[in-house]
């Protein structure tokens, strides 16, 4: 068995779960197995009394015991080991012919008794041959059963009693290795389900994270280098930088914990706001709504706070900007209706290393994508950030009523240095 496959099934399947579908691959699937088709076993009753009752001659007999061990030997061979493999390899057509030949030359020389044989011969192709060979192989050994059968003479009532089990026992092995095949593919789906979840959330987290640190630890930044400043002609304003600075922190502690947890959903009002705070700090001239009243769904607002601040930062960090520009208004030529937040500033837009985003753009990318909206960048003397969700009518919203135009905000005391 292939290692990938080996491993694939062992993170889907309990280590000690059943193996009566397929090859065992520790001692107690090997046990169950064996029980499981022991059982089976009894119906060799028939010939096993034939040989015990001594109605042959010592040669016949001996002969007799050896060709049933071989035929169960084979029988077991091949449903112990190959049932419901993927693909079989040539000795298992093999045992099959062998399983064919013994049950033939055992009926025609040692009585009816061994008639049974073809019924182990048809379940023995139920649980190791593909469907489609199968299907034609179960009534063909049927067929041969009630050949040899009337060849030999044998019981009307005895083969009637054999012709049904042959057939019906053949397909009744096609359907278990279906069931267990589907029950496999379940559990693969289950487990595989499970780890794109598990990944999907490492995702979330690396996102909220980057977005949570990056805008907290700018704005610690630039208040302990106007704090620095301030120091030692200004010790109140310093205090209140500090102070600041403390609130922010634990802000930031708390918005760590909420997104570990996965509770964590900004929204559009509360990011406004600290928008206005970050760029007042930054010395950077922002016009920002007043209100927003578009119409959103929870997780289109979250996906357009998102971006709000993970632009905010980026204009504060990396542009250089003196003025920015935040509107949210709604587009009405589309179909659907769509919301859009546009952060534009004046400042030296991407790097020298081209228009490649960052982990940052990135991560907010997946973000609207998730909330069916999509991402647009423009540097053109600057740089723009346009964020786009669907637009949500569902409550009987007003178009016309939405408030997205920019106010002005107040200036800040001066730029910081190094922003």
């Amino acid at each position: 068995m292939p290692a990938g496959t080996t491993q694939q099934r062992a993170s889907a399947e309990p280590r000690d779960a059943p193996a009566i579908g397929r090859a065992p691959e520790n001692r107690r699937q090997a046990v169950v197995k064996l029980v499981w088709v022991a059982m089976w076993m009894l119906y060799l009753g028939a010939p096993v009394s034939d040989l015990a009752e001594g109605g042959h001659n010592l040669t016949a007999t001996v002969l007799g015991w050896l060709g049933l061990t071989a035929f169960v030997g084979a029988y077991l061979g091949i449903v112990f080991l190959r049932t419901n493999a993927e693909h079989q390899p040539r000795w298992v057509y093999g045992q099959l012919l062998l399983l064919g030949a013994l049950a033939l030359l055992m009926t025609f020389t040692l009585g009816e008794a061994f008639l049974v044989l073809f019924v182990y011969l048809a379940v023995g192709c139920g649980a190791v041959l593909p469907g489609r060979q199968a299907r034609w192989a179960i009534p063909l050994v049927t067929a041969v059963l009630a050949a040899v059968a009337g060849l030999t003479g044998a019981a009307r009532d005895l083969v009637l009693s054999l012709l049904v089990p042959c057939l019906l026992g053949g397909y009744a092995m096609m359907g278990v290795r279906q069931l267990v095949r589907t029950t496999r593919e379940l559990r693969e789906a289950r487990a595989a389900v499970a780890q794109l979840a598990a990944t999907e959330e490492r995702l979330r987290l690396a996102r909220d994270l980057h977005d949570l640190l990056g805008h907290s630890l700018s704005l610690i930044t630039l208040k302990s280098e106007l704090a620095g400043r301030m120091l030692p002609g200004r010790p109140e304003d310093t205090a209140a930088q500090v102070a600041d600075i403390e609130r922010v922190s634990r802000q930031a502690l708390v918005d760590v914990r909420e997104a570990v947890s996965g509770y964590r959903r900004p929204t559009l009002a509360a990011e406004l706001a600290g928008a206005r705070g970050v760029l007042r700090a930054a010395g950077i001239r922002a016009r920002l709504p007043g209100t927003v009243t578009a119409p959103l769904t929870p997780e289109a607002e979250a996906a357009l706070a998102w971006a709000l601040r993970e632009a905010v930062t980026n204009v504060v960090r990396h542009s250089g900007a003196s003025r920015c520009a935040v509107t949210v208004d709604e587009d009405e030529d589309e179909d659907e209706g769509t919301v859009r937040l546009t952060v534009a500033d004046d400042g030296r837009g991407p790097g020298a290393g081209g228009t490649r985003r960052g982990n940052g753009l990135t991560g907010l990318g997946e973000r609207l994508l998730l909330a069916g909206g999509r991402l647009e960048t423009v540097a053109d003397g600057g740089f723009t950030l346009r964020a786009v969700v669907p637009a949500d009518y569902a409550h009987g919203h007003d178009p016309g009523a939405a408030g997205g135009g920019p106010v002005d905000g107040a200036r800040g005391p001066g730029r910081a240095a190094g922003t």
